[in-house]
């Protein structure tokens, strides 16, 4: 598949699109080649930004290795762990694509759903795109119904505050030009950067799309990291970046 990326008046560009497709790791080891696989054999031009965020595993070391097997793939490293929003504001200080792919380390989200994300941009459509696990995609595991309802009610909470419809805000799938990215300015260290993210788009009134997207949910056994002491703190960055610029 070739991409060609277009302007809001559906006029394709003369040059392939590159896509940047940063991933935050934090102790990733049983899933980093695995992953990192399944992104680099999706069919676009792509850069792959690796983020140790202070990994106490070998993910820092095979984050190397994969880099230097790969040109695609780039490594950078936090010294100790900062959190999820900070590994993303390093690896958008060093986005050279012209489209933006938020993915995770472990294997809940499936890259084979690149091309269902990409489709609002390419068509001129959306600025931003958000992959909803509740929408009915491939295929969804069926597990843990209080992370369900936490996600549903996070998600219903930050809308009220930014007039969006949106079913997933929590999502992990998060899709944008590098134009938004570079506008993004994340202050978030945590799991808070999903609302920051989402409540900033909203402000710069960007178009955003969801999409349906496949799920495969770990358990907290299998290395689940989010808790209720996540949702807490994801209630307190939608009221800061609800009511606070």
């Amino acid at each position: 598949m070739v991409c060609y990326l277009r302007d809001a008046n559906l006029r394709p560009r003369n040059h392939l699109m590159l896509i940047s497709v940063a991933i935050p790791v934090f102790n990733e080891e049983r899933t980093l080649d695995e992953i990192v696989a399944k992104v680099l054999a999706t069919p676009h031009e792509k850069e792959v930004l690796l983020v140790d965020d202070g990994s106490s595993d070998r993910s820092g070391e095979m984050i190397s290795a994969l880099a230097e097997r790969h040109a695609e793939v780039r490594a950078f490293r936090h010294d100790k762990n900062r959190g999820k929003g900070a590994a993303l504001a390093t690896a958008l200080r060093h986005v050279r694509g012209e489209v933006v792919i938020i993915q995770d380390a472990d294997l809940e989200y499936d890259p084979a759903d690149y091309d269902v994300l990409l489709r609002p941009i390419l068509e001129g459509k959306a600025d931003v795109v958000y992959g909803s696990r509740f929408q009915g995609g491939a295929y969804s595991r069926v597990h843990l119904f209080w992370h369900y309802v936490g996600n549903r009610l996070l998600t219903s909470l930050s809308n009220l505050f930014t007039n969006l419809n949106l079913s997933d805000m929590e999502t992990c799938y998060k899709v944008f030009t590098a134009e938004i990215g570079s506008k993004l300015d994340l202050r978030s260290k945590s799991f808070a950067v999903e609302p920051e993210i989402t409540a900033k788009v909203a402000r710069m009134k960007a178009r955003i799309y969801e999409v349906p997207i496949s799920y495969a949910g770990r358990d907290y056994e299998e290395g689940k990291k989010i808790g209720p002491r996540d949702a807490l703190i994801a209630i307190a960055a939608i009221l800061r970046w609800g009511l606070f610029r």
